[in-house]
């Protein structure tokens, strides 16, 4: 049966009077992704959302239903489910829909629903796996012993996702990765970042001295909190590490070796993370990221970046106005960026960040959808 939206739903959003399945991944509880599967759905509120499995701590204000994935052990497991996502959007619902837009970071984009000749089918990717695709970025999938795998993985990916109608990449180096891994075209949409909140912090924040380098994230290795801390010991400053993650132990034993002082903030509230934005010096982000939201955060607050000159941070960071980037990893190649950062504008940081808002995500998202559905 096809679902087609409501009266009360009906109105002049795009795809209005169509029916549309908006797919996600898994729904955690805080990530980026889950920010831009929730915008979307702002710009197509009649949409039938669906996603692997919710979180248990996940909250939404709106019903998601999951798959038969949900229901298993399996979502405890993303490494486990893995080989059976692809099964898995394959199997996902009997009912028909006229167009299928996906939020994709593994399979998703691989959904099949309906009969391709009819229902149009959209994919926003927010990366191909890098565990399958990339594991040179991304360790998770570099034991060489999922060689095998990743290389069947890879030809699935291929063949499953030749009925995707239209692309979306969030960012040029997420765009130049679906045209080498799986030979498609695809506009850019950069992600929205919640510019607004993080600018507009209390006057006792605003007005704090910036006393220390800061890193926020998770606590991974591709991430490189190991040479944000190196950088700090060359620059001769604080640091704090905001996030969480399986490396917090050797963090803070590597933290012990050095001779500034170091300081971990465990799972920061979004209100903690605004006022470690606002108090630092500079943000270090000296990895290769898809895009990033954490970076224009950071501007948003008037702080500038200084990060590796790969990935995302090519397109949110205008160096020597914003930040600045460096094609380096030795960690004293970043002493006199710094020095300089701290001296730069913070107003123009802050304007840079607006060129990334919801408002402006989802009018170009809302043109895509209404151009290619």
């Amino acid at each position: 049966m096809s679902l087609a939206p409501s009266m009360s739903d009906a109105g002049t959003h795009p795809l209005a009077g169509r029916s549309v399945a908006l797919i996600h991944e898994w729904f955690g509880a805080t990530g980026g992704s889950e920010q831009v599967f929730l915008s979307m759905a702002e710009v197509v509120p009649h949409a039938q959302r669906f996603v692997l499995w919710k979180d248990d701590d996940a909250t939404v204000d709106r019903e998601i239903r999951e798959s038969w994935l949900a229901r298993t052990p399996l979502r405890r497991s993303k490494a486990l489910a893995l080989p059976l996502m692809p099964l898995t959007w394959r199997t996902l619902t009997r009912e028909t829909y006229d167009v299928v837009v996906s939020s994709s970071h593994a399979f998703a984009h691989t959904v099949r629903i309906g009969d391709p000749d009819r229902t149009r089918h959209l994919s926003y990717v927010h990366s191909p796996a890098r565990y399958v695709w990339s594991p040179d970025l991304d360790q998770r999938g570099a034991n060489p012993v999922l060689a095998p795998m990743r290389a069947v993985l890879q030809a699935g990916d291929r063949r499953l996702s030749r009925h995707v109608h239209s692309y979306a990449a969030n960012s040029r180096e997420v765009q130049g990765r679906i045209r080498r891994f799986w030979g498609r075209d695809a506009r850019v949409i950069n992600p929205p970042v919640e510019v607004d909140y993080f600018g507009a912090a209390p006057p006792e924040v605003r007005d704090q001295d910036r006393r220390y380098l800061l890193g926020v994230g998770r606590w991974i290795p591709y991430k490189n909190f190991d040479l944000m801390i190196e950088i700090a010991a060359a620059a001769g400053l604080p640091l704090v590490i905001a996030g969480g993650g399986p490396e917090e132990e050797n963090l803070r034993r590597f933290a012990t070796r050095v001779d500034v002082p170091v300081r971990f903030e465990v799972r920061p509230s979004r209100a903690r993370l605004r006022e470690l934005y606002w108090g630092a010096v500079a943000l270090l982000y000296p990895a290769l990221e898809d895009f990033g939201m954490i970076p224009v955060e950071a501007q948003a607050c008037g702080t500038p970046v200084v990060g590796w000159a790969r990935g995302g941070l090519l397109e949110t960071v205008v160096t020597g106005e914003t930040g600045f980037l460096v094609d380096a990893t030795d960690p004293a190649e970043y002493v006199e960026p710094i020095r300089l950062a701290a001296k730069l504008p913070a107003q123009a940081a802050m304007t840079n960040a607006r060129r990334f808002t919801p408002e402006v995500f989802q009018a170009n998202v809302a043109a895509w959808l209404t151009e290619q559905g």
